[in-house]
């Protein structure tokens, strides 16, 4: 159980974020009067008081919301919090979207001391019931009655489709079956055949979003310009070969091309990833072989069950 020690917001984006004290909590929009409300997956911001006085520590006097926070709480360790986490504070209830987030500028506080906390301990949320919320009111963790749906995220690589000049049919095609399937898709994204930027976006998705699954579509052959595979392991952090090779398996038995394919599966945190062809038939076959594997694998990663060893 935690405490509210500030509730912050500021009017316009940009600004310093003040503290006053007390506001409304808006259903799928975030706080009354924030600038940073909206309907999106990061409607309220969340930093723990602990994290701030730590910083305060360097001889830094910092203001309640200088970091960009709508809600310091004293109490909870965030940082820690997975993704799907439900906060209740009265009436209102608030579910973890996102650990951290990009620093695409330099803000006023790392401008002034060359650091800034927000993006390693930020936590951030969307607002399910709405309610006031007050400096004093207790926060409190409030176990989920249902399960937290399956979590993907899907990532299409073509040069050309980034450019406008191919329509993407693959990534809509998987995003839609996964859909069929009871996932929520939390971002679709079409890049270019870059392996820099596609490892950048694999790690802020798994690190920050904590999806259950990734799936990405093309780039995965024997082109120059196919590094997907190279991009995926780049991030990896534990291998999980078996479901790329299940894929070439069964995808030999419709065409002898699949040994050419180089996709492989890896996990990054609790985040498994599993490269596709490019083709939106390809993908189609591919996710007949592993989907039925899928909610096993995830709870074994969301750690909800375990392997039972043979006697």
């Amino acid at each position: 159980m935690g405490t509210i020690l500030a509730v912050c917001v500021s009017e316009r984006k940009g600004t310093l974020k003040k503290d006053v004290n007390s506001a409304a909590l808006i259903p799928d929009w975030g706080i009354g009067g924030d600038a940073h409300a909206g309907h999106w997956h990061r409607q309220v911001s969340l930093l723990s008081a602990e994290k701030i006085e730590e910083f305060r520590s360097r001889g830094v006097e910092i203001p309640w919301g200088a970091f960009g926070e709508n809600l310091v709480v004293e109490g909870i360790d965030l940082r820690n919090l997975p993704v799907g986490t439900l906060l209740r504070c009265g009436s209102a209830l608030l579910e973890v979207t996102q650990i951290g987030k990009e620093c695409h500028t330099a803000c006023a506080i790392r401008s002034q001391t060359g650091d800034c906390i927000m993006p390693r301990e930020g936590v951030f949320a969307r607002v399910l019931e709405g309610g006031a919320i007050s400096v004093g009111d207790e926060l409190q963790i409030e176990p989920r009655t249902e399960p937290f749906p399956w979590q993907a995220a899907v990532i299409t690589l073509s040069d050309k489709g980034s450019r406008g000049e191919r329509e993407d049919r693959s990534g809509p095609a998987i995003v839609e079956r996964l859909e069929e399937n009871g996932y929520t898709v939390v971002e679709q994204l079409l890049l270019p055949d870059e392996p820099a930027r596609l490892s950048a976006q694999l790690r802020r998705l798994c690190d920050q979003r904590q999806p259950d699954l990734i799936l990405t579509t093309g780039g995965t052959g024997f082109s120059p310009r196919d590094r997907t595979p190279e991009a995926t392991l780049a991030v990896s952090e534990r291998n999980a070969p078996g479901i790329a090779e299940a894929i070439r398996v069964a995808s030999l038995k419709l065409t002898k091309h699949a040994m050419l394919s180089r996709g492989v599966s890896v996990i990054r945190g609790k985040t498994l990833i599993i490269n596709l062809p490019g083709s939106p038939k390809a993908c189609m076959e591919a996710m007949d072989v592993f989907l039925d594997a899928m909610p096993h694998a995830f709870g074994l990663l969301r750690n909800e069950v375990h392997d039972c060893a043979s006697k």
